[in-house]
């Protein structure tokens, strides 16, 4: 049976090595799809709908196909549809430099007639709204969920709780924007740049849309500044470089602007979910009742878990997409799960107080998962979790501290379909070749220390080609923390089966049998007999003129399906400005093998920032009076800064010998530790993200002013 073997026995698996991109990154050699610039190349624009629902009366190209450097100018909808949201593609034109670019779509004339429209769920789900799309209402058919007697369990229930929560729309900010380069060599031949998570789904929907056989599409991702989900397909930005450059015969750049990023690049939906539940006096939750619905803009896919982690008998949850005139929704990192576990945990932390119980000790009590109740341990000692104020709001001082925790689980379990090559030279040099992207996770790292550990040579030894269409060796989007758990596999067995073919040319040398040969450090030897050893390059010298090149194949036995992590945060809460400053998160994540253990923190670390920016700061403002995104820019839509991040604990429980995908939980159980925290501090619990100052302040108002009312 297929293994990765004993960590004891690894020399570079579980390890912390450098990245074997780090040093192309800090130099600025490496070429993401921003810094593609092509002999001839022209540089594209889209003129997008500045209103968010109209009808299309006419368009005029005439004054921007006549600017001198324009060189194509592009019809994106036509007269007589509609345009239902902000920032929706009317036109392009291609033109010598981007400022003419800019001027040309100034140029172009279009007539709309303009129509009602809706951009909030309350306004789309009010009676009489604008009907956006062919759903009753505005709504979408409700999913419903039961299981057991929900009122019997309410009935034997010792508390109950009931609450809103609310998660709003969260914009995609990649850091490098959506874009192409396309180039033609000739009619049937096309070569595109892109920055995807996808270049063999960016290859299909361009051979598919322009009727070209696959294997004359040829889609290059060198480097990629992230993705998150949303960039999976072409998108009408990809296709309309394509068009442009077939009309030109000429290379076009087409990158979004960070406007449009925010605007038509996808985003997280929204999510408001009532809750009733009830626990029974020794600490089990017996009832859950859920009405949820959120919006994903004109698109549904507004989804999520309920109830999270936690074991409940009782459900009974319905649940439904709303629709309004905004960019649609895209995959954003863990889809559905960030919305589920905040509301979720702020429930356990009101539950356990009404029974009078440590929040940790009531999960404890409902988490079936064994994996995560030895990660409430780990967590606990290292956060200092007897530090937390035991009556919240309790502590003195304008800045209160504050702890809490959040619970988080992903699959992640990767699958068939990535395909292979590692390539042995008589020279000594050793090629990995797989279609797969590197989205900035590692997997080209990943690969060198797969190969290197079975070869026993060292991952800078691995020349690792990865992100191109070309070679035809397929893998699939890197999407769902899917990549490694789907890679590594097929990599470790086309690794294995080249190793075993230089065996057979070394064994007559040697005078050994094969299966008694064994690789140590740049060296292949006879296990039974240590005296009897060849250097990596006296046995690659025995191929001659030949190659050793061979495939892989996925093995679902190294693989891990399912992990499960958990988070402690400390706060600070000022109390007179409402700022919520993080001070420590500790995330013990599930993450099986740990192939790159450097690389597997800093994951850990990016999810938990990202998480932190839903928690604390992110928002898509709209606009109810003329249907516009209000923060679409980097100075009114906030990230989070070097101000704001804390110091983060990565903890890597890898106690599983198998791989999985760590990208997406560790963003999961942030944004219910970081809320437990601040409710910790100051003794008022905030059930709408972002927890900014101005809801802290509120919340301490209303709290004062019931005491003093109370007398």
């Amino acid at each position: 049976m297929a293994s990765w073997g004993e960590a004891s026995q690894s020399r570079l698996i579980g390890k912390r090595i450098t990245r074997l991109s780090g040093k192309d990154k800090v130099t600025g050699k490496a070429k993401y799809t921003y810094d593609i610039n092509r002999p001839g190349m022209l540089y594209a624009r889209i003129l997008r709908s500045d209103v968010a629902h109209a009808n299309v009366i006419d368009i005029d190209l005439s004054r921007a196909e006549e600017l001198p450097g324009v060189k194509a100018v592009l019809p994106i909808i036509e007269v007589g549809k509609k345009l239902r949201y902000q920032g929706q593609e009317i036109a392009a034109v291609a033109a010598e430099t981007d400022d003419i670019a800019k001027d040309a779509l100034r140029l172009i004339f279009v007539d709309l007639e303009e129509l009602p429209f809706v951009v909030t769920e309350e306004d789309a789900l009010a009676e009489g709204a604008p009907q956006i799309r062919d759903w009753v209402g505005n709504k979408s058919n409700p999913g419903t969920n039961e299981k057991g007697e929900v009122e019997i369990g309410f009935n034997e229930a010792a508390v109950t709780v009931e609450a809103k929560y609310h998660t709003p729309v969260q914009t995609h900010v990649c850091l490098e924007t959506h874009g192409n380069v396309a180039e033609w060599t000739d009619d049937q031949n096309l070569t595109v740049w892109a920055s995807t998570q996808a270049v063999f789904g960016v290859r299909d929907d361009l051979a598919g849309r322009f009727e070209l056989p696959a294997n004359q599409v040829r889609v290059i991702t060198e480097h990629m500044g992230g993705g998150f989900g949303s960039k999976f397909g072409a998108g009408v930005e990809g296709r309309t470089a394509v068009q442009l450059a077939k009309i030109t015969g000429q290379p076009v750049k087409l990158m979004l602007t960070r406007r449009a990023e925010h605007l038509v690049a996808g985003n997280r939906p929204s999510m408001t979910q009532h809750v009733k539940a009830g626990a029974s006096r020794d600490g089990r939750l017996i009832a859950y009742d859920m009405r949820g619905y959120g919006t994903g803009g004109i698109s549904s896919g507004a989804g999520f878990q309920a109830p999270y982690v936690y074991s409940v008998d009782n459900i009974r949850t319905e649940r439904f997409n709303v629709t309004i005139n905004a960019g649609n929704q895209r995959a954003m990192r863990a889809p559905g799960h960030p919305q589920g576990a905040f509301a979720m945990d702020s429930l356990m932390d009101e539950l356990a107080e009404k029974l009078g119980m440590n929040p940790l000790e009531f999960r404890r009590i409902n988490d079936p998962s064994e994996v995560r109740q030895a990660q409430y341990t780990l967590g606990a000692q290292e956060i200092g979790w007897h530090r937390r104020n035991t009556i919240p709001g309790s502590g003195t001082g304008v800045k209160k501290h504050g702890i809490g925790v959040g619970s988080g689980l992903w699959g992640g379990g990767g699958g068939r379909g990535t395909q292979a090559r590692v390539t042995i030279n008589a020279d000594g040099t050793v090629e990995a070749v797989t279609g797969t992207q590197d989205i900035g996770t590692g997997i080209r790292t990943a690969i060198a220390i797969i190969v290197a550990e079975e070869f026993g040579l060292t991952p800078t030894d691995i020349a690792v080609k990865v992100g191109d269409s070309g070679p035809g060796l397929r893998s699939g989007g890197s999407g769902g923390s899917q990549t490694t758990a789907s890679v590594a596999p097929v990599i470790k067995t086309a690794a294995e089966a080249a190793i075993q073919k230089l065996f057979e040319h070394v064994a007559p040398l040697l005078q050994a049998p094969v299966d008694d040969l064994r690789v140590g450090n740049g060296t292949i030897y006879v296990a039974s007999d240590r005296t009897k050893t060849v250097t990596w390059h006296q046995a690659t010298g025995l191929l001659g003129m030949e190659s050793i090149s061979e495939g892989g194949n996925w093995d679902q036995e190294l693989r891990q399906h399912g992990v499960a992590g958990t988070q402690f945060a400390e706060v600070e809460v000022d109390t007179e400005t409402g700022n919520v400053q993080v001070i420590k998160i500790v995330a013990v994540q599930d993450c099986g093998l740990a192939i790159n253990r450097l690389t597997t923190e800093s994951q850990i670390n990016g999810g938990v920032i990202m998480g932190l920016g839903q928690t604390l700061l992110e928002e898509r403002i709209m606009d109810p009076l003329t249907g516009r995104m209000l923060n679409a820019n980097l100075e009114d839509y906030k990230v989070p800064g070097t101000y704001e991040i804390p110091e983060i604990k990565s903890i890597v429980f890898d106690t599983h010998r198998k791989v999985t995908g760590v990208g997406e939980p560790p963003c999961i159980p942030t944004l219910g530790a970081i809320a437990n925290a601040v409710y910790n501090a100051i003794g008022v619990r905030i059930r709408e993200l972002p927890i900014t100052p101005d809801k802290v302040l509120t919340a301490l108002a209303q709290k004062k002013h019931k005491e003093v009312s109370n007398g």
